[in-house]
């Protein structure tokens, strides 16, 4: 019994030693067990998770539709679609000037679009565009499959033109989580109402002026402009095939910055273009060996023709916005209604007088640079720089942003990495903005401003040398005009009655009702007296101090206020000698009224406006509006005065080899105390032209007259702006123009020497009233010696030309004897041979 127990006793312990250590499969070893599987449950799970996302799918789109995540544009919104475009600055040649913007963008019709760029477009985009409605399902389902569920990025998107057009239409907006689907879902609601709108025309020509280009530039057309330079309906296939190919990646494939991906995207665009028919292989073969050639337009508001002139006509379609609605009752905006703005600029003459600007100013400042060289103009007064810097944009940002002067001081005195302009190009600079303060104020700058002399057009506007640095217009901005102000005093007093052949004695007077006033003549010279013309040929002060102190101060005001001076003019014989701060524009304005033989013509520089439909909404063609400011008699004589100065007088350089003008040109040349300003105005039978050079502190100056008179500065500018124009041949006739001559009359009243070396005269520098007579009695004295000294010179004259009659009549006598003296040879020879 016992032996029997241990037995099975052994034998449990045994069973349970080897269940321990028995070894146990592993665990992913275990066999599965198909037949343990219920495909019913699994399958009704898979279903109802199906049916539940597709009711998620379709809840979320009809809270899309229903407007849940933003309205959804209706059919009558779609119908009134209206883009931001951009106002169209022409010139009088219909050149595409600038364009006032918020995006960059033209309106086109689909017939202003190459065929290349339209068939590219679809190719490439959305091949099957003519045949769907909005959505096209096949490539939606390879979006779904391919796309999303197999993860093959470069399968293709599925959105069609429609759809694209859609989200250029009404960008996408962020949404958590389910973004994407919620903007698709929008994206296809409107492709699709779209589509049932605009035919497949219209839907492609809404694509192309929305598509956008990168720098904010939006459309077919800017895109076209910008890369190169031409319009979209001139667009070449591999041009239109690089535009096409950039709405892959506006950055990555934008030619100028990328030009090697560029082209590689460009032929796969001909290659598209070849798989849908729209381009035969051989040609597009020939157009993938091309180069990529790009003529890049950056048409921005500081570059191209006329920034100056386009910033001063922005500010005035502003005013006219704010006067004037639109037939829905808005009022008109630059910015946004694709306005076209017709202007009197010829695009010619403006880039003649840019170019003209530029060469002239980049060699002068080289000498202005070279006649301080290591000296500053400004020398030490350091409250120069420190104005500057607080008219600076940096400072002024910086100080709205709470800072006080001294944190300021230490920002401006921080080197910084800076491009600067130079006239060398735009240059990479490592330096402080206190340095680029001083960089910038010892350059000199320049205006110009050109009008046709008849109609006022103003024909050349240049405000400075370079808008994106400087952008104060120094054609509309006052500086003392020296003696381009002096034709003005002449004319009154010519229009006072004055004789133009009496002459004044050239002394240094003192005026003492206007603080002892005592002008001096530039050049320090003294002695002789000036007919009217000499004195204004040769540009002497003190003969325009005299003219304004006989005619009258508030006499040569009045008329310089009808000639077209609008600036505030000082009371104060000093007005003689320039004086006065007067804008170029207006000095122009005054020249155009010699020219015009007395009448006064106002600028004009704004033809009219149409809307984006062509429609002319405003119209500045008024009828031509003059006034008699000046008898024709007195503007004759101006003209001829002014074209001695050209001829012998200090603007002669014109007529000199360097320049060689050669046709008809009267002006005046101007240079103001210590050679701040230099000026000249010149003028032809149809053109005036104005010119000033300075610094834009009037410390930045030229320490010599020579250098700094207003023949080395501002005439050189004048005579190459003109040979340019001249060599245009589109302006012959402004070549050919000749000033009609002098009458017999005036030609007589005018004909005295300009100037006579000696004189014994009284000594009007003395006051009057110490010599016992008042001034009226001095001048009577001094005009019946005047007299008598014109007598006699006539006498003499009269003499000498009685002389002259008798010479030439007995030369002319002596001439007759011998030819009968000859005569008679000639019958004897004949005689003697017989």
């Amino acid at each position: 019994m016992e032996t029997k127990n241990l037995s099975q006793d052994y034998e449990e312990f045994a069973n349970r030693y080897l269940d321990k250590v028995k070894p146990k499969p592993p665990k992913n070893n275990k066999r599965f067990n198909f037949n343990n599987i219920n495909f019913k449950k699994i399958l009704k799970y898979v279903g109802a998770f199906i049916l539940l996302g597709c009711f998620a799918v379709l809840m979320l789109y009809f809270m899309v539709l229903s407007g849940s995540f933003g309205e959804i544009p209706n059919k009558t919104e779609l119908k009134a679609i209206k883009n931001a475009n951009a106002s169209e600055v022409y010139s009088a040649d219909k050149k595409l000037l600038g364009k006032y913007y918020i995006q960059n963008r033209t309106e086109l019709q689909y017939d202003d679009i190459s065929p290349f760029a339209i068939n590219a477009l679809v190719a490439t985009e959305d091949a099957r565009f003519y045949e769907h409605s909005g959505i096209d399902y096949r490539s939606l389902g390879r979006v779904v499959f391919k796309t999303i569920l197999l993860q093959k990025e470069n399968s293709g998107g599925g959105s069609t033109i429609s759809q694209q057009l859609a989200k250029n239409l009404y960008p996408r907006q962020h949404y958590p989580i389910i973004g994407i689907v919620v903007n698709k879902f929008r994206e296809m609601i409107i492709a699709q109402r779209l589509e049932e709108i605009y035919n497949k025309e219209e839907m492609l020509t809404l694509y192309l002026n929305t598509v956008p280009f990168g720098g904010n530039v939006f459309g077919i057309e800017a895109g076209a402009q910008r890369f190169f330079n031409t319009s979209a309906k001139k667009l070449k296939p591999e041009q239109a095939a690089v535009l096409i190919g950039m709405l892959k990646a506006t950055t990555s494939y934008n030619p100028r910055l990328y030009p090697e991906k560029s082209l590689g995207r460009r032929n796969v665009v001909l290659d598209q273009m070849v798989k849908y028919g729209y381009l035969g292989e051989e040609a597009a073969s020939s157009l993938k060996e091309k180069e990529l050639e790009l003529n890049y337009n950056a048409s921005t508001h500081n570059e191209g023709l006329a920034t100056y002139f386009r910033e001063y006509l922005r500010q005035e379609l502003n005013k006219w916005c704010k006067e004037n609605q639109k037939p829905d009752g808005t009022n008109y905006n630059v910015y946004t209604d694709g306005l076209k703005i017709y202007t009197t600029i010829d695009s010619r003459m403006q880039k003649y007088a840019e170019l003209a600007m530029n060469e002239h100013l980049k060699d002068l400042q080289k000498v202005f640079d070279e006649h301080w060289k290591n000296q500053k103009p400004w020398g030490k007064n350091a409250s120069l720089i420190e104005y500057a810097v607080k008219q600076s944009p940096r400072y002024k940002q910086l100080k709205n942003n709470g800072l006080d002067w001294k944190e300021i001081n230490k920002i401006f005195a921080t080197p910084v990495e800076m491009e600067v302009f130079t006239w060398d190009g735009e240059k990479q600079r490592k330096m402080s903005p206190l340095d680029s303060v001083a960089h910038y104020l010892q350059f000199l700058h320049a205006g110009l401003l050109s009008m046709e002399a008849k109609t006022g057009y103003v024909r050349a506007w240049v405000g400075g040398i370079n808008h994106k640095y400087f952008q104060y217009d120094h054609v509309t901005s006052t500086r003392q005009v020296g003696s381009t102000f002096k034709p003005i005093v002449y004319a009154a007093a010519l229009e006072s009655g004055r004789n133009p052949c009496e002459f004044i004695e050239n002394v240094q007077r003192v005026y003492p009702t206007k603080d002892n006033w005592s002008p001096r003549n530039s050049d320090g010279k003294y002695g002789g007296q000036y007919s009217m013309q000499g004195g204004l040929v040769k540009s002497v002060n003190t003969i325009s101090a005299e003219l304004v102190w006989e005619t009258g101060v508030p006499k040569t005001i009045a008329l310089a206020k009808n000639m077209g001076v609008k600036s505030e003019l000082p009371d104060g014989p000093a007005i003689a000698l320039g004086a006065a701060d007067i804008s170029l524009l207006e000095m122009v304005s005054v020249y155009s009224t010699f020219a015009n033989r007395g009448l006064s013509v106002e600028p004009t520089y704004l033809l009219k406006i149409e809307d984006a439909n062509g429609n002319v909404v405003a119209d500045f063609r008024k009828p031509e509006s003059r006034n008699w400011v000046l008898k024709k008699e007195t503007a004759d004589m101006m003209v001829e005065m002014m074209r001695n100065v050209v001829n012998s007088g200090t603007a002669q350089r014109l007529r000199g080899s360097r320049y060689g003008i050669k046709t008809d040109v009267a002006g005046k040349t101007g240079t103001t105390q210590d050679n701040t300003d230099g000026w000249f105005i010149g003028f032809t039978p149809e053109l005036v032209t104005g010119v000033w050079v300075g610094g834009e502190a009037r410390q930045i100056r030229f320490r010599s007259l020579q250098l700094g008179q207003g023949a080395n500065t501002a005439l050189p500018i004048w005579a190459k702006y003109m040979k340019k124009v001249y060599t245009d041949g589109g302006f012959e006739k402004l070549e050919r123009a000749t000033f009609e001559s002098l009458n017999d009359s005036l030609a007589f009243v005018m004909a005295c020497p300009m100037f006579i070396p000696e004189f014994d005269s009284l000594l009007v520098d003395i006051e009057p009233d110490s010599l016992g007579i008042d001034r009226k009695t001095l001048f009577k004295l001094e005009r019946e010696r005047e007299k008598q000294l014109r007598k006699a010179r006539k006498e003499m004259e009269k003499e000498q030309k009685q002389a002259e009659r008798e010479r030439k009549r007995e030369k002319r006598a002596e001439e007759g004897k011998e030819n009968v003296f000859d005569h008679l040879r000639n019958i004897f020879k004949k005689k003697n041979k017989d």
